[in-house]
């Protein structure tokens, strides 16, 4: 527990100050020079062993070192609550960093919670998915007509409720694969103030054409499709230990079945946002890959979203647009 104490410490220690004062004298060293002074084995790239599967613009060393810095809690703040959310921190005393007009970056451990009307007023989302809005704004700027977004993996919405604060015209749908995914959804929904959408459960692994969603066309799918979840692994270290590599092969193929399963209801010229918080390739760019080639979309943006430079998760998006 000390070394691990030691390589995460960013400042001085109350614990090593009593136990290794020592240690605690060289919190500001790298971790590549801490590791030399505990006398450990351990070289940095060996904390993510699986370098060999990682996106092609990925800094194997740097998301390897980023493990031993606890990401930041990011808000986003919703419109027309950017200057309320602001005063309500600071006079909770709570140190806020300014990311841009819309979101804000806080120490991990704050008890936002307890200070704002989540949801309401602001969205715990992290840094890089909130930039999967600016392929939600592509799309949105290219549709002309009325505009029917079917968020396909929606979860808790964060997504869906990201894109309603973009045009709050636009017509939502969101499904999952439980109804308790849903009832959470719903209740946040509530929350965000967001009355006007349809909401449905559905099992994209499997043919979707009997469901009633074949009747809407939507002109915008967003598949936040499941995933090995490895760019987020800083807020969860224990998937180093415990991940087994024949995963990727079996995430990358369930996510080849979600979105073969929705892209035949995607409208003619609508657009497809596929998204991940996974750092593999396979999950990734193959899959886009897959997407192009077995359906024709065009690839209109591709990019991975690198959060270890930034204390925030890695993610990955694309968007594709159907012309056929």
């Amino acid at each position: 527990m000390l070394v691990g104490l030691f390589l995460c410490s960013t400042g001085p220690n109350e614990i090593l100050e009593k136990l290794r004062p020592g240690w605690n004298e060289k919190y500001d060293l790298s971790i590549q020079e801490k590791l030399l002074i505990i006398n450990y084995s351990l070289l940095i790239n060996e904390v993510f062993p699986w370098k060999e599967e990682l996106s092609n613009e990925i800094d194997h060393k740097k998301f390897c070192e980023s493990f031993f810095i606890q990401p930041d809690l990011f808000l986003r703040l919703r419109p027309g609550q950017e200057k309320e959310v602001r005063i309500k921190l600071e006079k909770a005393g709570i140190n806020l960093k300014e990311i841009n007009s819309t979101c804000i970056a806080l120490p991990n451990a704050s008890k936002v919670e307890d200070i704002l009307e989540l949801n309401k007023e602001a969205v715990v989302q992290d840094l890089n998915s909130q930039r999967t809005a600016e392929f939600f704004k592509s799309a949105i700027q290219s549709l002309k007509s009325k505009i029917t977004a079917w968020d396909c993996c929606a979860a808790s919405g964060g997504k869906s409720i990201m894109l309603y604060d973009l045009d709050p015209k636009i017509e939502l749908i969101a499904s999952d694969i439980r109804e308790s995914i849903i009832a959470n959804l719903k209740k946040r929904f509530q929350k965000a103030g967001i009355r006007k959408y349809e909401s449905f459960v559905i099992d994209l692994t499997k043919d979707s054409t009997e469901h009633s969603i074949i009747n809407i066309q939507p002109s915008i799918i967003i598949a936040d499709v499941p995933c090995s979840g490895s760019g987020t692994w800083g807020r969860t270290p224990e998937q180093l230990y415990y991940f087994d590599e024949k995963r990727i092969d079996q995430y990358a193929t369930l996510q080849k079945k979600i979105v073969s399963n929705v892209i035949p209801h995607l409208k003619q010229n609508g657009y497809l946002i596929y998204i991940t918080c996974s750092v593999f390739r396979k999950e990734n760019e193959e899959v886009v890959n897959f997407i192009r080639e077995k359906f024709n979309l065009e690839i209109i943006r591709m990019e991975l979203l690198n959060g270890y430079d930034e204390k925030a998760d890695t993610m990955f998006a694309a968007l594709l647009k159907r012309t056929l």
